[in-house]
């Protein structure tokens, strides 16, 4: 399962009941972030996490409201007597840009592992999870994220008898490993179905809607997408600085076959975004309008 909280949900700057952009994913004992906003650590304590298992921290692009609180985040992470490394992703610079910001977070007691995408499209490996990178367009190189959870198929006790294999190698290759038995290797796949749904999250903020999220989005279990403005008189602006409206953003999510949609990172001009659902709801039923801490779990489907 994925546990997912919205911890900021502003744009530009922080309101007094709406820190800035960040997301917060927990699964399997990791816990990762996207965006780093002015406010997350506060937000995190008020939802009663903890800072000291964040191993992944990912970054759409490098506008101060996304990136801003990552100098305390990292001191208080610190004070949390981590010492494993932690990894950091995002567009090119980003090594640049965080030495650059920890001129006021100069000691760590941990190490910091840099993944820069320069591609159009990423696919990486990282702590569990099958994270996927995708380019944006926004007014400087910007990056959308799908945090996807595999699951494998189910174990087969009938073929793991057929083919002779002693009960103490079936957590082995349950668990994806190989094992030998009187001089036979054998894969998981030997004794394990057809890989199951997963889970998946798509994520992306700061952009004028493209096909390419529409694409990389489909059929994900949730969707988090910014929703600048919500008045459909906006779009002009909302083109001049290369931002969605509601509109935008849930007509996207209609043609991803999305099963829910979560709108994210309000103008502060927005003070009650949630007064104009109905402007989103006209074209994706299934959307909601996000708070800070607004919160759920993904789990795998039976």
């Amino acid at each position: 399962m994925l546990d997912v909280c919205l911890l900021g949900t502003g744009g530009m700057m922080p309101l007094p009941n709406r820190w800035l952009t960040s997301l917060m994913l927990r699964h399997n004992g990791s816990n990762m972030l996207i965006d780093c906003g002015e406010g997350t650590q506060i937000s995190i304590r008020q939802k009663g996490w903890s800072f000291k298992p964040i191993d992944v921290i990912c970054f759409t692009h490098y506008h101060g409201d996304h990136i801003g609180g990552l100098p305390g985040l990292l001191l208080t992470i610190g004070n949390s007597d981590r010492r494993e490394p932690i990894t950091l992703i995002g567009p090119k610079g980003l090594e640049r840009v965080v030495k650059g910001l920890r001129v006021i977070a100069p000691e760590l007691p941990f190490a910091l592992d840099f993944i820069e995408l320069h591609e159009q499209y990423h696919t990486l490996q990282v702590k569990g999870y099958t994270l996927e990178a995708y380019k944006l367009n926004h007014n400087v190189t910007c990056y959308g994220y799908n945090v996807n959870i595999n699951r494998q198929g189910k174990f087969l006790v009938e073929k793991a008898k057929a083919l002779g294999l002693p009960v103490q190698y079936w957590n082995t290759l349950q668990k994806g490993g190989t094992v030998t038995y009187q001089d036979k290797e054998y894969q998981p796949d030997a004794v394990l179905g057809a890989p199951r749904k997963g889970i998946k999250l798509s994520y992306c903020t700061d952009t004028r809607p493209v096909k390419n999220i529409e694409m990389h989005a489909k059929d994900a279990d949730l969707f988090i997408c910014e929703g600048m403005y919500a008045d459909e008189e906006k779009e002009n602006r909302a083109n001049e600085y290369k931002h969605m409206t509601f509109e935008e953003a849930a007509s996207l999510a209609s043609k991803a076959h999305v099963k829910e949609l979560w709108l994210t990172h309000f103008s502060p001009s927005l003070v009650r975004p949630k007064d104009y659902v109905h402007v989103a709801q006209k074209y994706f039923e299934n959307t909601k309008v996000g708070k800070d801490r607004m919160s759920t779990t993904l789990k795998f489907e039976e």
